[in-house]
């Protein structure tokens, strides 16, 4: 018996231990500082005849994913800027096979009087590398001449997993794109959660004289809802969800906001179904309910995963 005891006590410290272990790790594994951006800084700026360009975005960086831009267009003959033109945005990726394709952006940006410069947004599809070169390609107007410019730009690695992106074909033949836009810093609460939503145009007529914008439409799409699951997908968590969330819906300003309640930091997977303006699914699965610890949590099929 008093072996039995101590052969108990043992393998009670072993996994007791072992626990801990797992635990410190996974600790360390999710403690860490992510940076919140607020602050817009010069990604890139280039002159074309008389006219210098300046491009900024948060942390003054491009990265795989949302990015809302802020655009300037400066005479550098008379030092005056130029406002309230008809500035046209749109990125273009070419691969090394010289195949060409685009991304959802705001292709007419537009002006804001009161700070004066011109906004749109991006969502890269992917990071700059030797086999694949993001090229912006930028057209504004002066004195009733249209002047068009194009700029090689570079494209980071997004480190912040809680603006994580995801791409897809949806249940109609549709491209869709769901972007993560806010919180960038998550807390131990309920977050407001607000993602972009956009949908490739299928081109109705032949390519004509390159960069042709009809090639590469992209919209906002409308009045769709966003069904949302959080879960904790780890097998020490048991692919548990929490409370008191809310599906993501349009707003005014075209992007979708809802309500995620984080109950402990660690991995989460924000699970998704995504149904049209009529209610019909366009891509998603339900999540099973059951507990399962000790078995790692199934996913929708449509998911976007994150860290904080």
């Amino acid at each position: 018996m008093k072996f039995f005891n101590l052969f108990v006590i043992a393998t009670l410290l072993a996994v007791t231990s072992s626990c801990t272990l797992d635990k410190t790790d996974f600790e360390a594994e999710i403690n860490r500082d992510v940076t919140e951006y607020f602050e817009f800084k010069e990604v890139t700026s280039f002159n074309s005849d008389n006219y210098k360009i300046s491009i900024e975005a948060l942390n003054g960086t491009f990265y795989k994913g949302y990015n809302e831009i802020r655009l300037t267009i400066t005479n550098t003959q008379t030092n005056q800027a130029l406002n309230n033109s008809e500035v046209t945005f749109l990125p273009i990726l070419t691969y090394s096979d010289n195949n060409k394709i685009s991304c959802p952006h705001r292709y007419h940006l537009v002006y804001n009087s009161e700070e004066q410069f011109y906004s749109g947004y991006v969502v890269f599809t992917s990071i700059s590398n030797p086999m694949e070169n993001w090229d912006l390609y930028i057209s504004f107007t002066d004195s009733n001449q249209t002047h068009t410019v194009n700029k090689l730009v570079t494209i980071q690695n997004q480190t912040n997993m809680n603006l994580n992106m995801t791409e897809f074909t949806g249940n109609d033949g549709e491209q869709y794109f769901i972007a993560l836009i806010a919180p960038q810093k998550p807390m131990v609460a309920e977050n407001e959660l607000v993602a972009g939503i956009f949908k490739y145009n299928q081109p109705v007529e032949p390519a004509g004289a390159f960069p042709d914008p009809s090639q590469c439409s992209y919209d906002e799409v409308e009045n769709y809802t966003l069904l949302l699951d959080p879960r904790m997908p780890e097998p020490s968590m048991g692919n548990h969800s929490s409370p008191n969330n809310v599906d993501l819906t349009q707003q005014a300003d075209g992007l979708y906001y809802g309500v995620v309640n984080y109950t402990m930091t660690g991995n989460w997977t924000l699970n998704f179904m995504m149904l049209n303006q009529n209610g019909a699914l366009i891509k998603g699965t339900e999540v099973p309910t059951d507990f399962t610890p000790g078995i790692e949590g199934a996913k929708s099929e449509l998911h976007i995963n994150i860290l904080f």
